[in-house]
């Protein structure tokens, strides 16, 4: 409750020895202090602030705002209950046309450099000044379209030297003066973006969905970077201790070469499974799997893990509870029963009964016929019938007049919150089985198909293009989370069967439970009719 979920976790981490990048968190206490009209902090913040960086540069023998040896930080929120993606971070803070070459004189990695400097300019102003992102990532297709390259990993230094002034030319045109060069300035102001952020629109919807008191605050976490971004014997990944979607006893994930944290769950290139780190980078997978083997033993749950490689060095940036189905909710906490992780107790109060209504979702009649017409990743189980829809505004309209929809777009944000929760489904063009739309669908039930390579969303015309056929908004589509296909028009579904773990866990409720008299038993659900 004061370092938050990410604070407190990177410190524990770094009690067990783990690699973790230094740094420091200002407590949750702060957020309730800072008056976000006068942009104002407590008394003494300042200092604090300051006597903890100067530790921090010793800590890595680098200087904030040296042009020599420069030291990059990361600012990123931290509140006590995790809220995936709904609060604000800023990455490779410190960065200006000073620092950078020292950047580039310390890594000899030009390229590297600017790819630093246009990701902070468009974070920042994103972020903490409210320039629409597309704005930047406008100038950044406008390159690609030049050099006739798909890619970011395409352009080489001189492209993002260019972006880099398109950028600081946006940034200009949209707030009437130039990209503050002064580290920090920039610190100032990305620590008051992150308290701000707590009362987003996004993050008061995710509090509302999920039951969140509006009152815990968020901390800030302060961090030296790592990069994943210096090339080949560089990453970046997000991995899961046992699979999120089932619950199966298996190491999980995705990673992405030569990238930083925001490009795998952004979905802005397809990642590679974790699996093919063992043979693409065979001591750093082995490293990695220690370490979740240590950490789930540790805290005796499933956990969600982020990591760097930096020039083929081990980073751990983050661990906490991971979300997962309610399906595989159950799977986990009996098998951990017996793997003597847990007892029954535990296990039991490790379902939140809103998950119970989740194991209740339809699946695809196996006798229907279906128009199957793209397939993507199985992002998140069950199956949805709707019409389609772009945005998560459109959703929202239609699910208020008594429409069932699908969310179909590129790619969904933290934005598209709302959205999300009044759609039977999700459908994504981009991104992987740990992107945005995989990971917030799992947490709330919701079927996703995610990384769609075969549809073309197009927002503007409001229709979707697989091949020749083109779906319009209105159209119906059925989804199946389970498998990753997406099928053309409506299918019938049929409503699931208690079986199984949940049986099991539904058994240790009734022996556990204290209200007795005249109450039907749990486990009698299963053979009951529920309707």
């Amino acid at each position: 409750s004061l370092l938050g979920g990410k604070g407190a976790d990177l410190a524990e981490m770094t009690n067990l020895g783990i690699p973790v990048p230094p740094g420091f968190t200002i407590s949750t206490e702060v957020c309730a202090l800072y008056d976000p009209k006068k942009g104002a902090w407590p008394k003494g913040l300042t200092d604090e602030v300051e006597k903890n960086l100067n530790k921090l540069e010793k800590t890595m023998n680098l200087k904030f705002g040296d042009e020599e040896n420069p030291l990059l930080v990361s600012v990123r929120s931290g509140a006590a209950i995790s809220m995936p993606g709904m609060m604000d971070t800023v990455l490779n803070l410190g960065t200006n046309d000073l620092t950078i070459q020292g950047l580039i004189k310390k890594s000899g990695n030009e390229r590297f450099a600017y790819d630093a400097y246009r990701r902070f300019i468009q974070m920042f102003g994103d972020v903490v000044m409210g320039i629409n992102k597309n704005k930047f990532e406008k100038k950044l297709d406008e390159r690609k379209k030049i050099k006739s390259v798909t890619l970011d990993t395409d352009l080489d230094a001189e492209d993002l030297k260019n972006v880099v002034e398109q950028y600081k030319s946006v940034y200009k045109e949209n707030i009437g003066t130039d990209f503050p060069s002064n580290p920090r300035e920039q610190l100032r102001l990305s620590i008051n973006a992150v308290f701000r952020s707590w009362n987003n629109e996004r993050a008061i919807t995710y509090r509302k969905i999920n039951k969140i008191s509006d009152d815990l605050g968020t901390a800030v976490n302060i961090q030296a970077m790592v990069f994943g971004n210096m090339g080949n014997t560089s990453g970046t990944g997000v991995a899961f201790t046992r699979d999120p979607a089932t619950g199966e006893r298996r190491f999980f994930g995705e990673y992405l070469i030569n990238a930083q944290g925001e490009d795998v769950v952004a979905g802005i290139r397809t990642p590679q499974e974790i699996s093919t780190l063992e043979n693409n980078m065979p001591k750093i997978y082995k490293q990695l799997a220690g370490i979740y083997k240590k950490l789930e033993l540790h805290y005796r749950d499933m956990l969600d893990l982020e990591f760097t490689i930096e020039n083929g060095v081990l980073y751990m940036l983050q661990t906490r509870t991971g979300k997962r189905t309610a399906a595989a909710a159950v799977k986990i906490a009996t098998d951990m029963v017996k793997e003597k992780l847990i007892d029954k107790k535990t296990a039991v109060k490790r379902i939140k009964p809103e998950q119970l209504d989740q194991l209740l979702h339809p699946t695809i009649d196996p006798k229907a016929k279906v128009d199957v017409i793209a397939k993507g990743l199985p992002a998140s189980p069950g199956a949805a019938v709707g019409e389609i829809v772009f945005t998560a505004e459109r959703a929202i309209e239609m699910s208020e007049k008594g429409n069932k929809v699908v969310l179909v777009r590129e790619e969904t944000s933290p934005e598209d919150i709302g959205g999300m929760n009044v759609a039977q489904g999700i459908l994504t063009a981009r991104g992987g089985m740990t992107s945005h739309a995989a990971v917030v669908a799992r947490g709330m039930g919701k079927c996703c198909v995610a990384g769609c390579s075969d549809i073309f969303v197009d927002e503007e015309k409001k229709e979707m293009r697989v091949k020749n056929l083109i779906l319009k908004e209105g159209d119906f589509i059925t989804i199946n989370g389970s498998t990753g296909q997406v099928i053309n028009g409506k299918v019938d579904l049929i409503q699931p069967e208690f079986a199984g773990d949940i049986v099991t866990i539904l058994k240790w409720a009734d022996d556990i439970r204290r209200l007795k008299k005249n109450l039907t038993r749990c486990s009698d659900i299963a053979d009951a009719d529920l309707e």
